[in-house]
């Protein structure tokens, strides 16, 4: 097939480029490196399956030629993303995946959505499955992610049902791995490279709160068995595998090896008490759960940032 992804240069857009290309597809990878990163993909310059495109979706997206696929991925994707380029994160998610829909309806060709466990907000009901509609503030600091996430939603199930584009939609759950951005702020690249520099780790709020890890590599497999389904509705990937941050600082401090204490600090506006998902849908119609153990999923990621850290 050949198939665009945006937000190729990304953490997850550059790895699924990756997987489609040794499935042997052609790959259109497109990105404006606002969050994106050159050396993401720069093992791909020359390999005759790739092009990169250099690109803001927000704009008209052209394409010569023909299309089987157009997976979305274009978008900031952390905290201080939200915060610094809010109305940008807005605008990827609006009019970014108007745009992208767009073209999938002239090529006719499939489209997959990447979605987030972000639109269930602080959620009031656990484990998260996929008919719960979340507990979302649209005006707190999240806000911009997480209704940009929810529009980009409502708009492909709009482009299914009124043009009939093929769709689907993953609603992805905390991701880890190499060529995650060192500052991002997100919890794993903040403890690892905090431990590798013997800073003092930080865990927001008392540490009680839970996330679920889930490796890269199993994400993307989950996310191209489902492009190659049928399922139109969202199907939650991740790991259900629940721990509280503090267990998971003290892991990532065993891990590092690190000498540096522990310290907490206020916990940020909105920050979801509880993330796990419920990954029936994708146990039973994808035949998917994850594989990779959390520590053997770290000693890579902490291999990866000591390098980036040289």
């Amino acid at each position: 097939m050949r198939i665009l992804v945006t937000g190729a240069a990304g953490f997850l857009g550059s790895h699924l480029s990756d997987r489609l290309i040794a499935e042997g597809h052609e790959v259109i990878g497109m990105d404006n490196l606002i969050t994106g990163d050159v050396r993401n993909i720069a093992h791909l310059a020359g390999n005759r399956r790739f092009k990169f495109i250099h690109h803001d979706v927000t704009e008209y997206i052209f394409i010569d030629g023909s299309l089987d696929g157009i997976l979305h991925f274009a978008s900031p994707a952390s905290p201080i993303d939200y915060l610094q380029i809010p109305i940008q994160t807005l605008k990827v998610g609006a009019l970014g995946t108007h745009k992208a829909l767009g073209l999938a309806k002239a090529k006719k060709s499939r489209f997959l959505l990447a979605s987030t466990s972000e639109v269930y907000g602080d959620p009031t009901v656990h484990p998260q499955p996929e008919t719960y509609w979340g507990n979302v503030n649209p005006v707190g600091p999240r806000g911009c992610y997480d209704e940009a996430k929810r529009f980009a939603e409502a708009m492909t199930i709009a482009y299914r049902n009124f043009h009939g584009v093929d769709t689907r939609i993953v609603r992805i759950f905390n991701t880890y791995g190499p060529r995650m951005r060192p500052n991002d702020g997100r919890i794993v690249p903040s403890l690892i490279n905090q431990a590798i520099r013997q800073e003092p780790l930080t865990v927001f709020g008392d540490g009680q709160q839970t996330r679920s890890f889930c490796y890269v590599s199993d994400l993307i497999e989950g996310i191209y068995r489902l492009f190659l389904s049928d399922i139109p509705d969202p199907v939650n990937i991740g790991n259900p595998h629940e721990m509280s941050v503090m267990e998971f600082a003290e892991t990532i401090h065993e891990l590092t090896g690190a000498v540096s204490t522990i310290i907490h600090k206020p916990l940020p506006v909105d920050d979801p008490k509880q993330r796990r998902p419920d990954i029936t849908v994708a146990k039973t119609r994808l035949g998917w759960e994850p594989k990779v153990p959390l520590r053997e999923g770290l000693d890579s990621t902490i291999a990866y940032f000591r390098e980036r850290a040289r």
